[in-house]
Parts: structure tokens; C-alpha cells; sequence
């Protein structure tokens, strides 16, 4: 049987190991027997030697362990990794189905495998490696994946600066196979669209927001639409696709701008049923207000305003200008569709500033729906800090 190094927890971190969380935080560890490197498999026990679990270990990173395991039994070696990626691939069989698909087949902790994302795009998989334990194990985790995964290649961005906290240095190239071109197509529902994975956001695509493209697109029939924060224009090709009458699109990026005409173009969408601006969204907001513009449906969709606890407050006030001055540019039976994709705001305090924003707005609104992210973005019960992305469906009176 392998040897780990040992480390024993504290008694206040026994409650959180029986619920099975994944993560052990440096204040939680009593002490460390061995000398484990970084992303190592260390054996985690309380302080009576009762069997914890198997997890990787960050000697960096306030997140100390991230667990693998919690079965005795389970070895982690070459075969367990396939194992987890054969389960997590099998999950999204459906999904997988189309010609040209843009599935997330790994979600690091809500599929057992901590810090660890994997996103098919077509004919690539697209890999960050966030935390140290899939970096220690990241030949394995690439021959597996071309084993599994029959693509043209694997491409990794690993260039987050979640990375610095576990003390990596951000990395991104070919991992194996062919190098992909500028451009990958994928298809979502109808409509195709052009991914940029080497510089786009996150993989190259918000493939957490299928279901709630599809959704806003019942809404939007001889509608004026706003859809703010459009990066490559999944909303606003949604929003024609549905019958808009009109789709406004704005984001500060010159290139996300260019790739939504691009992706309106390979869609054969008509031009003049679209607008595209490249702003500053609080700014743009605003020169609305002034002009007395109004819109029938507005989606807001910012980027992560909150990317720790320590901002919380400074991002609550981001969220409610923006939906304040969004509320006020909504006609009479207007819906807003608005997100925040910060883990460290939670849905109840999401929905109290936008009730704030609407009380300050004058505007006597509703919610008439929820929204999440899409079913291959599973969230662990054991993990609830995975269910990151909030949606409101608000319908102004």
C-alpha cells in the first residue's frame, strides 16, 4: 500500500470532514508529518488517528487540502483520475451529442477532482489547472483525457490568478495534439458561434449560461432589447434569434465587440436589427438615462465583482448602480434579467440589493423566475460554494 505523509487536524475541522466539504483550510491543520510538496497526496486524520480522507496538498494556499477521496480504500494513482474523468465525461453523454459541442466536462470539486476545469469546445478541450494538486498530476491527467476524449487537441489557460494564491505562476499552451487555430466554431441550440480560446474569457465561452440564453429568448418577441456586459454576444444573438425587434449590445472589450458582429454574421443575423458599442456599461448606462432611452428587455450580465470576501461591499455597490440605472431604463412591463457570477455574494444578498436598486429606482417590481447554471456545471451537496451563479428574472410594473 503507498505511503502518504500524514496530516492531523484540529477537533473544530472534524464536523466539516464528516459533511465531506472539500476543502481544509491552514487553520484547521494541527500538524504535518513528512515534508508533502506542493499538490502531493497527503493522508488526513484527527488527532486520534481516525481516517479522514485523501487530499492534495497546497502549502501555499490558505486552502491547505483539497480532499480526493474519503474512501480508505482508494489509492490516488494514475487509474483514479481515469476514473473520475470517465464519470464526469459520461454525465454529459447528451450534451456531447451535437456536431460541434460546448460542454463543461470537468467542474473541479462538484466532480470530485479540486481545482480542476475542463471545457469542450468542438473539436479541443480547453484545461485549467487551478489548484496544486491538479498541477502535480497533470501528465496523468492529459493522457487521460486523450484517452477518454477522442479531440484534435488539448489546449490549457491556466493563466487565472486564482493560481498565484497557491503559489503557481499563470501558464497557457498546447498540452497535446494539434494546436488550435484563432477560431473554434461551436454550436449552442440553432445558432453557431466563434470561441477564442487562447485570449477569451475564462475557456473562451460562458457555457454556465446555455439554459439562461435560451430563456431570455422567450421573452424578447417585438422587443427593444439592452444587453449589457455582451462579451461575444450569446444573449444578443439569443434575443434575435427569438424575434427582437432591436438588440443594443455593449462592452468595454474591442475585441468582444468585433466577435459579436462575427458571430451575427455566421448566424446571418441582419444589421439593422442590431447595435453594437464598445463602453464602459456604467457609463453607457447613464447616457442613456440622460437621453431618456428606454428598452423592453435589459440583461445584465457583469463580470465577478467579488473575487474575495474583503470586496463584498465595494461589489454590492457595483451590482446596485447597475441595476438601479438598468430599472430606470425599463418600459412599462419591462423585464430585467440580472446575474452576479460572485461565489462571495449569496443569492439572498444578490436579490436584496436589487431590491434595494428598485426601491431607489421608484419602480415597483416582481421576481417571476430564478436562474442558475447550466446542468453541466453540477454542484455537490457537499460543496455549496459551487453554485456560484445567480439570476433574477425581475418584471417591472
Amino acid at each position: 500500500m503507498t505511503s502518504y505523509p500524514t496530516l492531523t487536524i484540529k477537533q473544530s475541522a472534524e464536523k466539516s470532514v464528516q459533511r465531506r466539504h472539500p476543502w481544509l483550510f491552514s487553520n484547521a491543520v494541527d500538524r504535518v508529518k513528512g515534508a508533502p510538496r506542493s499538490g502531493e497526496t497527503v493522508r488526513v486524520v484527527t488527532g486520534k488517528n481516525e481516517f479522514c480522507g485523501f487530499g492534495a496538498y497546497s502549502p501555499s494556499s490558505q486552502i491547505r487540502v483539497r480532499f480526493l477521496s474519503f474512501d480508505p480504500a482508494e489509492m490516488i494513482t494514475p487509474e483514479f483520475f481515469r476514473k473520475k474523468l470517465f464519470q464526469a465525461i459520461k454525465k454529459r453523454g447528451s450534451l456531447l451529442s451535437s456536431p460541434l459541442p460546448s460542454v463543461r466536462i470537468v467542474n473541479g470539486e462538484s466532480d470530485g477532482l479540486p481545482g480542476l476545469i475542463v471545457d469542450r469546445y468542438a473539436d479541443f478541450l480547453v484545461c485549467q489547472f487551478l489548484s496544486a494538486g491538479p498541477e502535480a498530476n497533470k501528465t496523468e491527467i492529459v493522457s487521460c483525457l486523450a484517452e477518454l476524449c477522442p479531440v484534435a487537441g488539448i489546449y490549457e489557460r491556466s493563466d487565472s490568478d486564482v493560481r498565484e494564491k497557491e503559489g503557481l505562476p499563470q501558464t497557457k499552451g498546447r498540452l497535446w495534439g494539434k494546436e488550435p487555430g484563432e477560431l473554434i466554431q461551436i454550436q449552442e441550440g440553432e445558432l453557431s458561434f466563434l470561441v477564442n480560446v487562447k485570449t477569451g474569457h475564462k475557456t473562451g465561452f460562458y457555457l454556465d449560461q446555455r439554459d439562461n440564453r435560451k430563456r431570455v429568448s422567450e421573452y424578447v418577441k417585438e422587443k427593444k432589447v439592452l444587453n449589457c456586459f455582451s462579451y461575444t454576444g450569446g444573449f444578443s444573438l439569443f434575443a434575435l434569434q427569438g424575434g427582437a425587434d432591436h438588440v443594443t449590445s455593449i462592452d468595454s472589450s474591442e475585441e468582444a465587440v468585433s466577435m459579436i458582429e462575427k458571430n451575427a454574421a455566421l448566424n446571418q443575423m441582419p444589421s439593422s436589427r442590431m447595435t453594437t458599442l464598445q463602453e464602459d456599461v456604467f457609463l453607457a448606462l447613464r447616457k442613456f438615462r440622460d437621453w431618456n432611452e428606454r428598452f423592453d428587455v435589459i440583461v445584465l450580465d457583469p463580470p465577478k465583482f467579488a473575487s474575495s470576501g474583503q470586496m463584498v461591499q465595494k461589489a454590492a455597490r457595483g451590482y446596485k448602480d447597475i441595476n438601479l440605472l438598468a430599472l430606470k431604463l425599463l418600459n412599462e412591463d419591462g423585464y430585467l434579467f440580472t446575474f452576479s457570477c460572485s461565489g462571495h455574494i449569496p443569492r439572498s444578498l444578490f436579490q436584496k440589493i436589487v431590491s434595494d436598486a428598485a426601491l431607489d429606482a421608484g419602480r415597483a417590481a416582481q421576481i417571476t423566475g430564478h436562474m442558475t447554471q447550466a446542468e453541466d456545471h453540477p454542484v455537490s451537496l457537499n460543496f455549496p460554494e459551487g453554485l456560484y451563479l445567480k439570476g433574477l428574472i425581475i418584471r417591472v410594473e
